[in-house]
């Protein structure tokens, strides 16, 4: 990596409390951050934007189980500041180089009482600021455990929020458009039935919160570099409009357990009065550490097709067979019975997808069902559910890994644990093993249910530090890791890039039963996607359910000009063309976008965007000069003018616009597109309208 850093001097202070410095501003001044101690001793800070109040005074501390807390009764022993400019160039991403540009207070603190040390370090961007709190080397604090934290955000006011609920275990909900002091009534309606949210405020929600103020401020609240501590949602006081981090329990009920040196994860706020300048923030991945990996040589973007929507939409089944006995794996003889006959993963329909991969230029194969365990998901101990190297009967691992290996495709690996994150640890290291020996280097892993051990929740600190061994365990084995039902991005890739992908939200598979809403991809990118890509799995062209399974009563809200936009608004360096071949073949011309986009960019610009209503985005693919841009819209659909002045003046090109038909809507008339080819230019502007549910997708190739 190259880097261009700039630190400014270090500079101390004297001893004099009112010496200290206790304001801060971003390098532009545009926002600004001042700490103070209230009367009590407790911390607190306060944040402008553009001298408007964003954040008013908010308190900070941690409330410890078993000894005092690290609430109140501090005095400020001393501050620092620093400036810091760097530019950095990411392994994959949306643009090649990110610059990370902030100035820096750090506020040591010395509780009277008790004599213990905590020092909050505060980092201010032009887009945001981040803060979090560290524990040095000293006698008074060493083991300790977190009963609460509480970080607060004080809001100005009765902001419109883009949410979904606290829930412990999944982040699987269609976002709710409400005023804050909605939240409370809506929260019923919005939870899901096997949610955890009985151990919930009944105004918690999760990160990423969009907000936007009356006065059209955009504040989005998060965290960063979450390691070794519980996931942060958010509790709201719908009286003060104050939200308080309200951190994933353990099966004791502890917040987390520490000892110090140590530090936690950024509290995050970014904050502009412009939409698109959200979605272009990299302060997410600026406050995670350098890349840990000194070669990242293996690490490529992917761009994939698999056996998955076959069951996920055609609703064929995982298993193998039906008549599996109920005893342990290690005992079971596959021989003895017989496959159901409706099981993808099988020799002959892979090679199909093989096939088709090499023949359209894709780089993997994903295969789920392939081992066996499926069938006993739900029936005895989790302990004996899957090994994660044995194939079913009619899985030819051998063959089909050589098969791919001839048409240059790769397999890509698939690890269902169904929560049972101690059977998944003891196998991982003959998993990654098997995947070494025959040439996988991509793992798509899968953490559905309750998870085992008893008690631990997705989001809590011990399943967080599984997350990140699994990542690392893979880095050894030069494999990247593509974890579904894992704890939402915090900018880690920038640290680990075989973190190649997560899904951590609801994905395209809802489409396939309870539906998405059609505004649903125009909030991803405000909420989710802030900490890093997910495995969204676009590309849906048959939209009607019934025509795939007739026992189905799920619709793809969306037009097919729409499937082929998230390829682009959508970010991820892991990208899928989830429908099968079959349909495929109905629409090559369509299709054609899907392989021509490419996966890893050179530069992005937001060219429109409001949350909920519509994004435009344009890219550049990396290492060379085409562009492609993406439009998604909600139900009401979207009219833009759209320049092209982001294209070099002195080049000529020609762009492919995949627009919706006139009579294109994603409930009545989803497929009807068109395509055309245009000379453009720097100076062209192109008016482009996206029917309600759809949106519209451009090729630009340069002459």
């Amino acid at each position: 990596m190259k880097y261009s850093i700039l630190i400014a001097p270090l500079l101390l202070f004297p001893l004099s409390a009112a010496a200290y410095v206790t304001s801060v501003a971003s390098p532009s001044g545009n926002i600004s951050l001042d700490f103070d101690l209230q009367a009590d001793g407790r911390p607190e800070y306060k944040v402008d934007y553009k001298t408007r109040p964003v954040v008013l005074a908010s308190g900070l501390g941690l409330e410890l189980a078993d000894t005092p807390s690290l609430m109140s009764g501090f005095e400020i022993i001393g501050t620092d500041t620093l400036s810091f400019d760097e530019t950095w160039e990411p392994v994959w991403g949306e643009s090649s180089h990110i610059r990370n540009h902030y100035r820096e207070l750090l506020a040591h603190l010395r509780q009277r009482d008790t004599d213990r040390l905590m020092d909050i370090r505060f980092r201010v961007y032009d887009d945001g600021i981040g803060f979090r709190y560290e524990f040095p080397t000293q006698p008074n604090l060493v083991y300790f455990i977190v009963k609460d934290e509480h970080s607060e955000f004080a809001m100005t006011g009765d902001h419109v929020a883009w949410w979904i609920a606290g829930d412990y275990d999944t982040q699987e909900y269609d976002y709710t458009e409400s005023r804050l002091s909605e939240v409370r009534g809506l929260m019923k309606g919005a939870i899901s039935s096997n949610a955890s949210q009985t151990q919930f405020s009944p105004t918690g929600v999760q990160t990423s919160l969009q907000l936007r103020t009356d006065d059209g401020i955009y504040i989005n609240i998060h965290e960063a570099a979450l390691v070794d501590y519980s996931t942060m949602h958010l509790n709201l006081d719908d009286d003060k409009m104050v939200f308080e981090s309200w951190l994933t329990p353990d099966a004791q009920g502890n917040k987390g357990h520490l000892q110090a040196p140590c530090k936690s994860p950024w509290r995050t706020l970014i904050i502009s009065d412009d939409a698109c300048d959200m979605l272009s923030s990299n302060l997410i991945y600026n406050l995670n550490d350098p890349c840990a990996y000194d070669d990242t040589s293996w690490i490529k973007p992917v761009k994939y097709v698999g056996v998955w929507w076959e069951m996920i939409g055609g609703g064929k089944q995982w298993s193998y067979t039906f008549d599996l006995p109920s005893v342990k794996l290690d005992e079971t003889d596959y021989t003895k019975t017989k496959p159901h006959g409706q099981h993808p993963a099988n020799t002959e329909n892979v090679k199909r997808y093989i096939d088709f991969a090499a023949e359209h230029g894709f780089d993997q194969v994903l295969v789920e069902g392939w081992n066996i365990g499926w069938e006993d998901w739900f029936g005895h101990s989790k302990d004996y559910v899957f090994d994660f190297v044995t194939p079913y009967p009619d899985f030819d691992i051998d063959y089909l890994n050589e098969y791919a290996r001839s048409k240059g495709v790769r397999l890509m690996m698939h690890h269902e644990t169904s929560g049972a994150v101690r059977n998944y640890e003891r196998h991982m290291q003959a998993a990654y093993d098997l995947m070494d020996k025959y040439g996988y280097n991509a793992v798509k892993s899968g953490y559905v249910g309750d998870v085992m051990p008893r008690g631990e929740h997705h989001y809590g600190q011990w399943l967080n530090n599984h997350y990140l061994y699994a990542v690392t365990e893979a880095a050894k084995h030069k494999i990247m890791v593509n974890a579904h039902e894992a704890t939402r991005p915090t900018g880690l890739a920038r640290t680990y890039p075989n973190l190649i992908g997560n899904e951590s939200a609801r994905g395209t598979e809802y489409e396939s039963f309870a539906g998405n809403k059609p505004s649903h991809t125009t909030v991803l990118p405000f909420t989710r996607l802030q900490g890093g890509p997910m495995d969204y799995t676009p590309g849906i062209f048959e939209m009607d359910m019934k025509k795939v399974n007739p026992n189905s009563q799920g619709h793809v809200n969306s037009t097919l000009a729409r499937q082929l936009a998230l390829y682009v608004t959508m970010y991820s360096p892991l990208q899928m063309a989830a429908d099968v071949p079959e349909v495929y073949e109905r629409f090559m011309d369509a299709f054609q976008f899907i392989k021509d986009v490419p996966v890893d960019w050179e530069e992005s610009k937001y060219l429109a965007a409001e949350p909920g209503r519509y994004i435009v985005a344009a890219r550049k693919g990396k290492g060379g000069n085409d562009w492609y841009v993406g439009c998604t819209a909600n139900e009401d659909g979207y009219e833009s003018i759209l320049s092209l002045d982001f294209l070099d003046p002195d080049k000529k090109y020609e762009a492919t616009i995949y627009a919706d038909a006139k009579d294109a809507n994603y409930l009545t008339n989803p497929q009807a597109y068109t395509i055309t080819t245009k000379k453009v230019n720097a100076k062209t502007k192109l008016k482009l309208k996206a029917a309600p549910g759809g949106g519209y997708a451009i090729s630009i190739k340069q002459l």
